[in-house]
């Protein structure tokens, strides 16, 4: 069957050689596009010195379904010299670049999109691509994937023709503009045969708010020691996943997170999706305890605890997970320090420019959406509210600091209102 035809995939990271390996036993032609950059000329130039080649490693023999080779004949340096005829667009980009891909396609091109899939969207970003084309007056089936399927890096640490993926989840989800569609099923059968369950949705919104991103990102990025850590002037290495003073875990930070959790959630049902329990999202679809740490009969009970039990509950789940509890302890009795992933400070781009990582950059992105989101649909949302205000008024002061030192625009307050425009005439048009 041919259900997703010619696939082109827009994105020169990581993600775009395992996606194109991935795919590439499906019938029809495959290529790939990037925008023009210094990371992604260096990728081109190893596609090049392998004809077209690409391969992925894997570092679990448990993955071992998705490692593998293909040939990328068609490879397009930027997005406007794409041509021919393609059936399935993947945007393996992030969130905040689906308009900037979309516009620099040729109108042709646009128009022969049959479906558009979104591999790491946020919420929104479904209403966001179908508006925009609806616009351009074609109408091509929305795909939303709730998450990426893994862990993918550069196999030699920068761009190349190699890619290494360390971990792969077990389940993710999808959600269509157009219900149970053929290319869907499609693929939901791929990621089965790599092992990964693809539950299906019956609306994109509902996979979109299926990334534990959306949920723990905000708290665990906009606070007073991550921001710190992230924009001071050398800052000691602090860790996103550990208890305070190693990490930014509080449980007053536990509080903000569990308060922006039901904030989520009321806008997801004003969207006519379903909210998700909190905890066991965290544990079934994230990373799991022992039962001796967490009773399942608290996990299934979640939704309808206090308050306070419920912080206590997520902040007993990121103390167990200071250590990968599943881990062989070495002879003197230490567990795998699983929660050592350091805050990123800023730092200098490809350009030379004071940049921001993409945590918490991308996280603002989302979450602004999601704020917008909110006052479109008369959802208070006070702690969204404030988590932003304290990453403005720290990015605000860093880019005071740096003075007339050249940064990227990461580094300015932004309203995204172009993006958030469109989301609700898309929402509008989807009732």
């Amino acid at each position: 069957m041919d259900e997703l035809g010619n696939i082109l995939i827009a994105g020169t990271g990581p993600v775009a050689v395992q996606s194109a390996v991935l795919l590439a036993s499906l019938p029809g032609a495959l290529g790939i596009a990037g925008r023009e950059s210094e990371r992604s000329a260096a990728f081109f130039a190893a596609l090049d010195s392998t004809a077209g080649t690409v391969r992925a490693e894997v570092q679990n023999a448990s993955h071992a379904a998705l490692a593998g080779r293909c040939r990328i004949e068609q490879r397009f340096r930027g997005y406007g010299s794409v041509a021919g005829s393609w059936d399935t667009l993947i945007l393996t980009v992030t969130a905040d670049a689906y308009l900037p891909v979309l516009r620099q396609l040729a109108s042709e091109v646009l128009a022969g999109f049959q479906r558009i899939v979104l591999l790491s969207p946020t919420l929104g970003s479904g209403a966001l691509v179908r508006e925009y084309a609806r616009a351009q007056g074609t109408d091509p089936e929305v795909i939303s994937f709730s998450s990426y399927l893994g862990d993918t890096r550069w196999a030699q640490g920068t761009p190349g023709a190699s890619v290494l993926t360390a971990g792969a989840k077990a389940r993710i989800y999808a959600g269509s503009s157009r219900g149970e569609s053929p290319a869907l099923q499609r693929l939901r059968a791929v990621h089965e045969t790599v092992g990964t369950e693809l539950n299906i949705l019956p609306l994109p919104v509902e996979a979109e708010a299926r990334n534990l991103s959306l949920y723990v990102h905000p708290a665990l990025f906009m606070n007073e020691v991550t921001l710190r850590a992230v924009f001071a002037a050398a800052p000691p290495t602090q860790y996103v996943y550990k208890l305070y003073p190693e990490g930014p875990i509080t449980p007053s930070m536990i509080h903000t997170l569990v308060q922006q959790w039901r904030e989520l959630s009321a806008i997801l049902t004003a969207l006519g999706g379903k909210g998700v329990n909190l905890l066991s999202f965290m544990l079934h679809d994230g990373y799991p305890v022992h039962p001796q740490s967490i009773d399942p009969a608290h996990v299934a009970a979640f939704e309808q605890l206090p308050a306070i039990h419920q912080e206590y509950l997520i902040y007993v789940r990121y103390a167990s997970l200071l250590v990968d509890p599943f881990s062989e302890p070495s002879a003197d009795g230490r567990y795998f320090d699983f929660s050592a992933i350091p805050i990123r400070p800023i730092f200098r781009n490809d350009s030379g420019h004071w940049d921001v990582p993409r945590m918490p950059k991308e996280d603002y992105y989302r979450t602004k959406i999601i704020q917008g989101l909110a006052r479109h649909l008369a959802v208070p949302c006070p702690t969204i509210d404030h988590l932003l205000d304290a990453y403005e008024g720290a990015l605000t002061q860093a880019a005071q600091a740096l003075g007339d030192q050249p940064r990227s625009a990461a580094f300015s307050v932004q309203d995204f209102a172009e993006d958030l425009g469109m989301i609700r005439a898309g929402i509008g048009s989807a009732a």
